[in-house]
């Protein structure tokens, strides 16, 4: 009866089993559309995540701003991703708050002093100031230009200008009569003749003048030209991965113009760093006159003990001991020597022992020593 029962469970076991295989086909179909619909996603179509996994492709936009590229806007001044990284380093121009009103200041002057120049209506812009590296930005330069390397003479170190070609042709069709409205004729792959290199010499030297005014209120800064080059090589002021700031300015005369940049290194601006880290002119960090009036008036109301030592021996202890009254204690200083005046044991200075009425009076030698006053501001 046993025998019986497994027997029938085994066929029983069996037939199931056929009718899994036989209903397999659903599952057969099943990995048809599944890979009909990956076929089908090589034409265009749309591949669900449960059909390949949970694996995401990115797109070219989205690599881009991982690694902080962006060819659309190469001027943007916000690096992020692995470039962001890269770039940290850059010290920022927004720490040094004072350095764009200066800039601001400059091209009010250029307004004015390119206006008598051309004797035309200039109009002078500031598009952005920016870090970047000086290598970097001599790779950047658009060729053909003229670049013009100028000292700070009381900074003690240099600075570059770039004038792109469409400035320079634009200036030299104003200052030599050329018809407005008409583009200035651009010649390419030829070196900038000696009138066109000197009538942009004159021009740069106007733009230095203004900048020497633009500093002024700051400091006493005199820019001089020192050369003018025209390959970035030979314009090499600092080195490659050198922190500089850049200045781009745009310059229009109606219909025409171009851009002047600045480039201004990181060494050139240390003398005066103290100053462009000022949020308005003439403030002073942790300065409070009121608290620095009271607290003069307070020093000089304040009583200090001081003590004239008129001499110093060495005395055995039991001599001390046996001192009487009226006893005589001779001193190695003569009468005319100098006396030491002490506070408590720093010694401020020396004087000669006199008589003033009544009283003990000391005739000081000299002022305070410098050791002295840095012991009393420890104390």
């Amino acid at each position: 009866m046993a025998d019986d029962l497994d027997q029938d469970a085994m066929a029983a076991a069996w037939e199931a089993e056929a009718l899994g295989d036989g209903g397999g086909g659903g599952g057969d179909d099943a990995f048809a559309a599944e890979w009909e619909a990956m076929v089908g996603g090589e034409t265009g179509k749309t591949i669900s995540a449960s059909a390949i996994g949970a694996e995401r492709v990115l797109n070219q936009d989205e690599i881009d701003s991982l690694l902080g590229f962006d060819l659309g806007d190469d001027d943007s001044d916000e690096k992020n991703g692995i470039r962001g990284i890269i770039n940290s380093a850059l010290v920022s121009y927004e720490r040094l708050p004072m350095l764009e009103i200066v800039f601001d200041r400059l091209v009010r002057l250029m307004t004015t002093s390119l206006r008598n120049f051309t004797s035309d209506n200039v109009e002078v812009s500031l598009d952005h100031i920016s870090s970047i590296r000086f290598g970097d930005y001599l790779n950047s330069i658009p060729l053909p230009a003229i670049l013009a390397v100028f000292r700070a003479e009381q900074l003690d170190n240099y600075g570059l200008m770039t004038v792109d070609s469409n400035l320079i042709y634009s200036i030299v069709d104003v200052l030599l009569g050329g018809r407005r409205g008409t583009t200035a004729m651009r010649i390419e792959g030829r070196p900038y003749t000696t009138i066109e290199r000197m009538l942009v010499t004159r021009m740069i030297e106007v733009i230095l003048q203004d900048m020497q005014a633009a500093f002024e209120p700051l400091k006493q800064v005199d820019f001089s030209l020192d050369r003018i080059e025209t390959n970035p090589r030979f314009a090499a002021i600092a080195r490659p991965a050198n922190a500089a700031i850049m200045i781009k300015m745009r310059i229009d005369m109606e219909d025409r113009g171009g851009r002047v940049e600045l480039l201004l290194p990181y060494a050139t601006l240390e003398p005066i760093r103290k100053m462009l880290i000022q949020q308005f002119m003439g403030e002073k960090f942790g300065r409070d006159n009121i608290w620095e009036g009271h607290l003069a008036t307070e020093l000089w109301s304040t009583d200090m003990q001081v003590e004239a030592v008129l001499d110093e021996l060495p005395v055995p202890l039991g001599r001390l001991l046996n001192l009487r009254v009226g006893e005589t204690v001779f001193l190695n200083q003569p009468p005319d020597g100098s006396v030491e005046l002490r506070c408590g044991q720093v010694v401020l200075t020396k004087g000669r022992m006199g008589k003033m009425g009544r009283a003990i009076a000391l005739c000081l030698d000299g002022p305070l020593s410098n050791s002295a006053r840095r012991e009393l501001i420890k104390q």
